[in-house]
């Protein structure tokens, strides 16, 4: 799909109605290069969009219109896989990632085409639009202050991205490059949608935005340096950031690992609830 094709339009109001389910793939395809990141498309028998498989930077994240795929038990009736073959035999996917359950097929149609799974990552998809008016941060931190990073900043924030990555994003195999890292961190920065957490002078903590869908923000990043957790300074520095963004009118989305359970807590208190369940699966180079 190019900028130009007739499709465009219809993908978009696809995704749009989809968005809640889906804000990290509208966002990907909203911020996608056309000549580097295809979208692919799959129609119904009158032509109506039934899936849309958005790759982007070797990541594949599935779209799939529920209501054309909705079988007679009431479960989702997937597509046969065959139809996927063009697209695995032109690109090397590096990730799948979507609603769970179709990232479930995804995998098993990627494995018909000689592709072994590395590692799997489970989720909570997490949405609000409007941010519990009750503060649960009250209280002060001694020394603490929140503000926006700026690039002088980027020697001190990029330990902390890169812990982040460690701990949150580094898959089996992978290999962690400190300068891709520094790279998107100045990228963030740059941005402006980020918050930094500092103490008596050092950057201790971190939240920003990951991506911009319709009407949605996706938040990710968030992080605070072990030696000071358990002192709500994560409480206060997402309340402050989310609080912000839906400041601008825009509804929030985030991920949390299952297992999660401090930040699941955060959230909860923060008015986000449970969309659905989200998978990240990575495959060996």
């Amino acid at each position: 799909m190019r900028n130009k094709d007739k499709d465009i339009f219809p993908a978009e109001d696809m995704l749009r109605d989809l968005e809640k389910d889906y804000p990290c793939a509208a966002a990907r395809f909203l911020s996608r290069e056309p000549s580097k990141d295809p979208v692919w498309i799959l129609k119904g028998k009158k032509g109506e969009l039934s899936a849309l498989i958005i790759n982007s930077k070797s990541t594949v994240l599935p779209v799939f219109c529920a209501e054309n795929f909705v079988a007679k038990n009431g479960k989702k009736d997937m597509p046969n896989p065959k139809f996927l073959g063009g697209f695995f035999q032109l690109k090397r996917i590096h990730s799948v990632q979507g609603i769970k359950e179709e990232v479930i097929f995804m995998e098993d149609a990627v494995k018909q085409f000689g592709r072994e799974i590395s590692d799997i990552f489970d989720y909570d998809l997490m949405s609000l639009d409007q941010i519990n008016a009750q503060r649960t941060d009250s209280g002060s931190i001694s020394g603490l202050i929140l503000r926006a990073p700026r690039m002088t900043d980027l020697d001190a924030l990029a330990p902390l991205q890169a812990a982040y990555e460690h701990e949150e994003v580094l898959h089996k195999g992978s290999v962690f490059s400190p300068a891709a890292s520094r790279v998107n961190l100045a990228k963030i920065i740059s941005g402006g949608k980020i918050l930094a957490a500092e103490v008596n002078g050092r950057l201790v903590g971190k939240i920003n935005v990951s991506g911009t869908s319709f009407t949605k923000y996706v938040v990710g990043g968030v992080y605070i340096h072990p030696d000071f957790r358990s002192q709500g300074i994560a409480g206060k520095m997402a309340y402050q950031f989310i609080a912000s963004l839906t400041g601008d009118g825009m509804g929030v989305s985030l991920y949390v690992k299952k297992g999660n359970t401090a930040a699941r807590k955060l959230y909860d208190r923060l008015g986000f609830k449970v969309v659905n369940d989200y998978r990240i699966t990575y495959f060996y180079d």
